[in-house]
């Protein structure tokens, strides 16, 4: 397929490289990169704003490279293949999330666990992601996107799916059983969404009032304060809050045998934890560790037969640092995407 000639340069997004900077993002010219061996060369169409990138721009989450282009739900079109890729055709949409390498070669990744790789590489925090109208990526850690989901809508499947999909997982919630969710944000509308469409009956602890009138909109059976007791003792909890001291929180909330998992990759500090009041009874609590790309393979299938539909705030890729400073602010209801200029 023949494309037009690719601009030189382009404009993208940076992280800081100082902690407390304001704004939160610098905004900079930047030769437009090449695809090296099996990587494709995508121009940005639209990328999902993830708690993980707010994290990271406040160094909450430690940079692990200087000036770093933040975006791990980024959806593409391919403009140029680098040698060796063959996996998708130019002018194809390409789906990127937050995985990005594995070595395939150590004990967690031959057990399929690739999420476990001690040498695993992210999206937007090893190398620079879709904050920027220009984007390379690892053709083996792409995805090919239902068609039911428009680009908008498909962008935070990319990473906020896919984690609260395996959240849900790690979760071990019955059949039938009862799940809280604590915080609202854009992981946890897809993952209700997802639980009730499962039979899974959904309360949901939140502090922020529009998110609340969402989940019951969605269909939860109930949606209170953060730090209120839920109507019924839960089989399951997913905390997606960065909130340390809900812990022992959600752990008072579970039934005997019941799960928590904490979704986020940062958390603030837990309190202690009694072990007679917290986990006894075969109480757990378990944590989620990014995802492998079986379970995007699986949630993105699954999103599309269950008709989990994401609910969005779209921003011009240009006032990227207002959308993270609106999801600072618990100013964005659903999750945010980024839309490129066409």
């Amino acid at each position: 397929m023949q494309t037009r000639a690719l601009p030189r340069a382009m404009r993208a997004w940076v992280v800081p490289s100082e902690r407390g900077t304001r704004p939160r993002l610098r905004s900079v010219s930047r030769d437009v990169p090449r695809p090296g061996a099996r990587d494709v060369l995508l121009r940005t169409v639209v990328c999902g704003v993830c708690r993980t990138d707010l994290h990271l721009a406040d160094h909450d989450l430690v940079p692990r490279r200087p000036h770093t282009v933040p975006g791990h739900e980024l959806v593409g079109t391919v403009v140029e293949r680098g040698p060796g890729a063959e996996r998708f055709e130019v002018g194809e949409r390409m789906g990127v999330a937050w995985l990005r390498g594995t070595c395939g070669r150590c004990r967690m990744c031959r057990f399929g666990r690739e999420n476990l790789c001690r040498d695993a590489t992210f999206t937007g925090w090893d190398a620079d992601g879709g904050f920027a109208e220009y984007a390379v990526a690892p053709e083996a850690f792409g995805y090919r996107l239902p068609d039911v989901f428009p680009d908008v809508e498909a962008a935070p499947l990319l990473c906020s799916g896919i984690i609260g999909y395996r959240a849900l997982k790690r979760a071990h919630v019955p059949a039938g059983g009862r799940l809280g969710l604590y915080g609202f944000g854009a992981s946890a509308h897809l993952t209700a969404q997802l639980a009730i469409a499962q039979g899974v009956e959904v309360h949901v602890l939140t502090r922020d009032e529009d998110a609340r009138r969402l989940a019951l909109e969605l269909g939860a059976a109930s949606a209170g304060g953060a730090r209120e007791t839920p109507p019924v003792a839960l089989d399951a909890a997913i905390l997606f809050a960065p909130v340390g001291d809900l812990v022992p929180v959600a752990m008072a909330s579970l039934d005997q045998g019941g799960t928590l998992a904490v979704a986020g990759i940062h958390l603030s500090e837990i309190p202690t934890l009694d072990y007679q009041r917290d986990l006894f009874r075969e109480r757990t609590l378990t944590s989620v560790t990014a995802n492998t790309r079986a379970d995007g393979e699986e949630f993105l299938r699954l999103a599309a037969a269950l008709g989990v539909r994401p609910r969005v705030t779209t921003y011009p890729l240009r006032e990227a640092d207002l959308a993270l400073d609106d999801l600072a602010g618990d100013r964005v209801t659903g999750a945010a995407v980024l839309v490129a200029d066409p």
